[in-house]
């Protein structure tokens, strides 16, 4: 008689993150989908099973194939379109509690990165990893509903996370409420209100007496953006408006709304929003007549 024993060496800390499932939905592109950006307060896990199409995440828009995992990150808008001919079929996740890290892999060669306005977007092929099994065995559990199927589910996601940082690609970063202070309403307040000034992380530090780099990693969990990039956002939403209500110059909307030059503030704008300033004034004007 053959008898092999494979023992457990518990030499690293066991997995535990505080996160918690909170829905599992399937879907199948039918034809009457409407596609529609969207944004959560929590991360999503969109597994394709089937088909082709595509996912947008904020202007920017990527191929999914069979196979392929989108991570998605909280307050990321975002929808996903299917070709016709090869209808996506697709399973997602709502978790809360965390997000994911993976901010240094743009160039990766398994995986596509991309940083977006409130946040990020990973996607990468799991062809051979156990992820749909896993699923499945979650969706049977949801749909039976025998008892405390709720906790198999929960360490079910528990053990796809497991399985997705085997990817040296990603990390997760535990959401802390703690960090949603009085100081982070404060700095977003001011902000808002005098976002034509000359503001620097420096000028918030003083204003709350917080370290500034704890500052701007307590207001990046807060909010999805760090404090600059914040100010860069609220510029870039009141500069739309004047572009659209009035006939200052590119140069005088620029000094007002506080950049250091008029072709920093173009390059700002257009990062932003895919548009010259002159462009969507122009497109703007088009669109009243």
């Amino acid at each position: 008689m053959g008898n092999t024993r494979h023992r457990i060496e518990h030499d690293k800390p066991s997995f535990s993150y505080c996160s918690k499932l909170l829905y599992v939905t399937t879907s199948k592109y039918e034809g009457d989908w409407q596609s529609i950006l969207h944004s959560h307060p929590f991360s999503e896990l969109f597994y394709v099973v089937d088909g082709c199409g595509t996912f947008i995440a904020e202007g920017s828009e990527f191929p999914v194939v069979k196979n392929d995992m989108v991570i998605i990150n909280p307050h990321v808008q975002h929808t996903e379109k299917s070709l016709h001919t090869t209808p996506l079929d697709y399973i997602v996740l709502g978790i809360d509690g965390l997000s994911f890290s993976f901010e240094d892999i743009a160039s990766a060669q398994d995986g596509l990165s991309m940083q977006t306005a409130s946040g990020a977007v990973y996607k990468y092929n799991m062809q051979n990893s156990n992820i749909y099994a896993y699923l499945n065995i979650m969706l049977e559990e949801i749909s039976s509903k025998k008892d405390n199927y709720d906790t198999v589910c929960q360490n079910l996601l528990e053990i796809l996370l497991v399985c997705m940082l085997r990817n040296d690609h990603l990390s997760i970063v535990q959401e802390d409420r703690n960090l949603l202070t009085r100081e982070c309403t404060q700095i977003k307040n001011f902000l808002d209100a005098n976002y034509a000034e000359d503001i620097s992380l420096d000028t918030l530090a003083a204003l709350t007496h917080m370290n500034k780099y704890y500052l701007a990693h307590a207001f990046t969990k807060y909010t999805g953006l760090s404090p600059i990039n914040y100010l860069l956002q609220k510029r870039i939403q009141e500069a739309k408006s004047l572009l659209e209500s009035t006939s200052c110059s590119i140069a005088q909307i620029s000094n007002m709304l506080g950049f250091s030059s008029q072709s920093y503030f173009s390059q700002v704008f257009k990062k932003s929003t895919g548009k010259t300033p002159i462009q969507h004034r122009n497109e703007s004007k088009e669109l009243r007549k």
